[in-house]
């Protein structure tokens, strides 16, 4: 950045990273800096009048500072919290030169700086606990000042609160908004939580191809690139399905895996054209079974994450608490807008459509226009988890037909707080029955659906060797943080979720940053 691009503070504390450097103080040190605490632990931990006092060496940011002359307080940021540490100039610099205290602490020393301390742990007359600083070590130069909220009438100022800010500079989101930390902390949790869970019944955690030459096991729309080398179009995956049930057809009995999909369509609070979806598949049960195996999942997870089976998500309590109800696909429609599906040509369906309101295309089939139904006029009353079963044929082109009525499926979606959140099957192994859907699915590609799959020859091969019955089970990860940590945007639960390019460096809110520190 040019010089005459910086802001006021910016030129300031590039010229105190240059001071530091002139007295022999390096601002970005290569050596190993050992830390013996952390600001949670340490303050769990203390005891009064322990004898000898905890000698501890913790490292952070520094997030404010109090100067009072000899003595100051400043507040110290780690990776679990924060810690007071106390800095008395004759402590700090017990000889003769004060240097370290009045200028490299005072003047050069800055909001936002990482540094490491090492001193004793200690209650002030206040009574908080705290480190008092026998040696500071500067560990990296923060160029840029943060935001610093400050308190006048009862109202914040200067807070890091616009979302598209804060999505697009997570790391300095994750630094100043409390809370923010915790959520992506609890994410991880329920990660792990659920791989215990499929591990603890011996199922395998494997990896699938991302560039795909067919983008199949769902209908979506997809990214399409070029593979150089080999001269071919390839494919973002949509969905790991057809890999993974190829596994089962080469013997494996039960796979799962975490896989980033992508799909090139609309963006809102809860779509993200790159998300999170786990996938597994069992051999030798059925879609009753997985509906046990996943409400038992889903409650253990919940309280492996939160500690209770309750959530709070705006003004809802969801709880996870198994069992979960079950009502087919048809009654949920009858019971919410008294229509039954039943039967229904193309043509009764997207009159019903037209009727009710619903905006349904012209390359729509029946599973689509059944979709829209429910779409638009029950899932959003499913609050508390709900499992919606026996899907219309039309609807479910890899799953298998219900064994009491051809014109359904044994399929069902969990319905929490409005919102899919799973999509499991009976699947389908009939390698005839499976090459007749794809079939229905390009009859539908040629009507204009850019979102119907494409034959994949090799997975009907690899069918016709034999797949044993299985059920598989898809779970949107990112919904499932946003329900677990009270989320109402999928935004917050992604780390750096997709935007537009930025077009150039938003200085309004820096400017702001620099006065709140002035």
């Amino acid at each position: 950045m040019a010089n005459q691009e910086l802001t006021e503070q910016e030129q300031v504390r590039r010229n105190s990273m240059q001071a530091l450097r002139d007295r022999g103080i390096e601002p970005y040190p290569a050596a190993e800096y050992k830390v013996s605490g952390h600001s949670v632990e340490i303050k769990e931990n203390f005891v009064d009048g322990e004898e000898p006092r905890r000698e501890v060496t913790v490292a952070g940011r520094i997030m404010s500072r109090r100067i009072m002359g000899k003595a100051s307080f400043m507040e110290l940021q780690d990776a679990d919290g924060r810690i007071q540490v106390y800095v008395s100039r004759d402590d700090l610099c017990p000889g003769e030169d004060k240097d370290m205290y009045n200028v490299v602490f005072k003047k050069l020393l800055d909001i936002g700086d990482f540094i490491g301390v090492k001193g004793y742990v200690f209650r002030t007359q206040m009574g908080e606990i705290s480190i008092h600083a026998e040696e500071i070590t500067v560990l990296a130069k923060s160029l840029r000042p943060l935001p610093v909220v400050k308190m006048k009438d009862g109202k914040a100022y200067d807070a890091f609160t616009d979302p598209e800010q804060r999505y697009r500079q997570r790391y300095v989101d994750l630094v100043v908004n409390k809370g923010v930390k915790d959520i992506f902390l609890k994410r991880t949790k329920m990660f792990n939580s659920m791989r215990e869970y499929f591990n603890s019944h011996g199922y395998v955690e494997v990896d699938t191809p991302v560039l795909q030459a067919i983008p199949g096991g769902a209908s979506a729309r997809p990214f399409i690139t070029h593979h150089n080398a080999l001269d071919i179009p390839l494919y973002l995956r949509i969905a790991n399905e057809l890999y993974l049930k190829r596994l089962i057809v080469g013997g494996f009995e039960g796979v799962y895996e975490f896989s980033r999909n992508f799909r090139n369509e609309g963006m809102d609070r809860s779509h993200n054209p790159e998300f999170t979806a786990m996938e597994i598949y069992v051999a030798y049960k059925d879609y009753n079974w997985m509906m046990d195996f996943t409400e038992k999942m889903l409650e253990k997870i919940c309280l492996d994450v939160n500690g209770t089976t309750e959530v709070t998500i705006g003004e809802n309590t969801v709880s996870f608490k198994a069992p979960y109800p079950r009502i087919t696909m048809t009654q949920a429609i009858l019971d919410k807008t008294g229509f039954d599906i039943t039967g229904k040509s193309e043509e009764e369906l997207r009159a019903f459509c037209k009727e009710n309101g619903i905006e349904v295309d012209e390359s729509f089939g029946k599973g689509k226009l059944i979709d829209e139904i429910f779409g638009e006029k029950c899932e959003g009353s499913y609050i508390q988890p709900t499992f919606i079963i026996d899907y219309p044929i039309e609807m479910s082109p890899l799953t298998k037909r219900h064994r009491k009525d051809p014109r359904l499926t044994e399929r069902f979606e969990l319905m929490v707080n409005g919102k899919e959140l799973a999509n499991a099957y009976s699947e389908l192994n009939d390698p005839i029955d499976q090459y007749e859907r794809f079939v229905e699915q390009m009859r539908l590609a040629d009507k204009g659906d850019d979102e119907a799959m494409i034959i994949d020859a090799d997975f009907i091969r690899a069918l016709e060797y034999g797949m044993p019955p299985t059920s598989g089970m898809g779970i949107g990860m990112d919904r499932l943080a946003m329900l677990l940590t009270g989320q109402s945007t999928i935004q917050e639960v992604l780390l750096f979720p997709q935007m537009r390019p930025e077009k150039k460096a938003n200085s309004k809110q820096e400017e702001e940053n620099e006065k709140s520190e002035e």
